[in-house]
């Protein structure tokens, strides 16, 4: 299998489950939640922590403490989330942090791009800008040309 295939079939399990570990009422589309975490890290399980550009950062979707804070501090199974190391494993864990994103977005869901309508496009701003710096158009980097490929290829807009 290619390493295109396996990054696919990847994506698709994490709309799968995620669909499944989140609750319904959740509005980010499964195929955007799969773009996000396509560009961030190519849906990377085994993305480890590391600081970068001056903050710290985990997992498939590289949320920062402060992000997954903003969320709620979802956390695994029967885990604390006040106990040291309770950010990194559920950053690092792909349906946690999926969660994390999930509950980001519906607490923080706004129209960045002035449309009028909160889509997609307003999610992955959201998630690569914060809930501050949204309204500015996405930087031309690795992730956004490949949120962008994802999009595409999934008609996610």
């Amino acid at each position: 299998m290619s390493l295109l295939q396996r990054s696919m079939v990847l994506v698709a399990a994490v709309f799968c489950l995620s669909a499944i570990y989140v609750s319904a009422e959740a509005e980010v589309d499964a195929n955007c939640l799969g773009c996000m975490c396509e560009a961030a890290t190519r849906c990377n399980a085994s993305t480890a922590c590391h600081n970068s550009g001056g903050g710290y950062f985990c997992g498939p979707f590289h949320i920062s403490w402060a992000y997954w804070a903003d969320a709620g501090k979802p956390v695994l199974l029967h885990d604390d989330p006040n106990r040291l190391g309770a950010f990194e494993d559920c950053a690092k864990d792909l349906y946690c942090s999926a969660t994390v994103v999930r509950q980001y977005m519906k607490k923080f869901a706004k129209d960045c791009d002035g449309d009028g309508v909160v889509t997609c496009k307003d999610y992955v701003r959201l998630h690569k800008l914060g809930r501050q710096g949204c309204t500015v158009p996405l930087p031309q980097d690795r992730f956004t040309t490949q949120f962008e490929e994802c999009a595409k290829r999934l008609n996610v807009y």
